[in-house]
């Protein structure tokens, strides 16, 4: 299950990605599934519950960010049934406010298969602790 590839939900990752870069949300609204039980958490934010509150925060995070580019490592995909997830690392350059930065957060992305193919319901991102903040 967890070491065979998974090219279809590999895919809708690489998709989520690219409207991620791209700040587009048109190719945001087709990556996820639009339902009450999708539920995103990004880095520092509370948990959002339905597709109307994860698209906002979709919609906020574009409309504050200049560029963000992605370098994603460490993925593994595992499926079974209609769910699959896939877990990574996402290492971004982002431009916010005229500040550059680079931060590596640690993601698990839950799709489910529909009719439509797979959709994303679940993202859930959390900053990777350095070295320095780590207790001694």
């Amino acid at each position: 299950m967890g070491d065979r590839t998974h090219p279809e939900v590999e895919a809708a990752n690489e998709q989520f990605y690219q409207a991620f870069e791209a700040l587009d949300l048109a190719r945001m609204d087709a990556v996820w599934a639009h339902t009450e039980y999708v539920k995103c958490v990004h880095p520092g934010w509370p948990l959002l519950v339905g597709w109307d509150a994860v698209r906002d925060s979709w919609r906020a995070i574009f409309e504050n960010t200049a560029e963000m580019r992605f370098t994603i490592g460490d993925v593994s995909t595992v499926a079974t049934g209609s769910l699959a997830w896939v877990t990574c690392t996402e290492n971004i350059l982002q431009s916010v406010q005229g500040r550059i930065s680079v931060t590596s957060v640690l993601a698990t992305n839950l799709f489910e298969r529909g009719a439509d193919g797979w959709r994303l319901v679940h993202h859930h991102a959390s900053h990777v602790l350095t070295a320095s903040s780590e207790p001694a």
